[in-house]
C-alpha cells in the first residue's frame, strides 16, 4: 500500500494536535487553581500608594497587612481599627502590620519608606509598624503595639493606659516622648 503525501501530512498534523492537547503533569488542575485563588484572596496584602486607599486599608474594613511602595503623605488622621489575624486566617493569632518597605525573596529589606500624617490612632490589637518611618504622633488604644527594630516613629507615642504602654514592644526608634495620657 502506497502512502500519499496528503495522508502523511494529515497523520503528522493529527499526531501534533493530539500531543499538544494532551494533559501534562506540570499543569495544575482546575480544583487546585481555585484553592490557590481563594487562599490568595485571604492572604494578599493591601499595597497602597495614595492617601485614601491607605486610610481605607487600615480601617476596620481593611486588610491584616498594609504595605506602601513609596513615601506617602496623608493630610488627615489615620485610624487603625478592627480585629485581624496573621495572614488573614481566623485560626492564627490577632495581628496587624503596616509594612513601609520592599523586600527580596529572603525577606531582606531593600527599600524603606516614610508615611507622614498628623496623627495615627491605633485601635487594632497587636499592630506592628515595620521597615520604615511613621512621621507623626501615634495614639495607642490597644494592647500589643509594636515598633519593629527596622522601624521608626518620628514623633511621640501616647498610650491611653498603663496597660497599653506595658504591652507595647518598642524595638525601633521613637524620637519623641512615650507617655500615658
Amino acid at each position: 500500500m502506497k502512502t500519499t503525501p496528503k495522508v502523511l501530512l494529515a497523520s503528522i498534523l493529527a499526531g501534533a494536535l493530539l500531543t499538544a492537547c494532551g494533559n501534562t503533569d506540570t499543569e495544575p488542575k482546575k480544583e487546585e487553581n481555585k484553592a490557590e485563588e481563594s487562599a490568595d484572596v485571604v492572604t494578599t496584602a493591601s499595597i497602597v500608594n495614595e492617601a485614601d486607599p491607605l486610610i481605607n486599608a487600615l480601617s476596620e474594613d481593611g486588610n491584616w497587612i498594609v504595605a506602601t511602595l513609596q513615601d506617602l503623605t496623608v493630610d488627615s488622621d489615620i485610624v487603625v481599627a478592627g480585629e485581624f489575624h496573621d495572614k488573614g486566617e481566623a485560626a492564627n493569632p490577632i495581628y496587624r502590620k503596616l509594612a513601609l518597605y520592599t523586600q527580596d525573596d529572603d525577606h531582606n529589606i531593600i527599600d524603606s519608606f516614610t508615611l507622614t500624617a498628623p496623627k495615627m490612632t491605633v485601635q487594632s490589637e497587636n499592630f506592628k509598624i515595620q521597615g520604615g518611618t511613621f512621621a507623626g504622633d501615634v495614639y495607642v488604644e490597644a494592647n500589643g503595639f509594636t515598633v519593629d527594630a527596622t522601624a521608626k516613629v518620628d514623633g511621640n507615642v501616647y498610650y491611653k493606659s498603663d496597660e497599653f504602654k506595658t504591652s507595647a514592644v518598642i524595638d525601633g526608634e521613637v524620637t519623641g516622648e512615650q507617655e500615658v495620657q
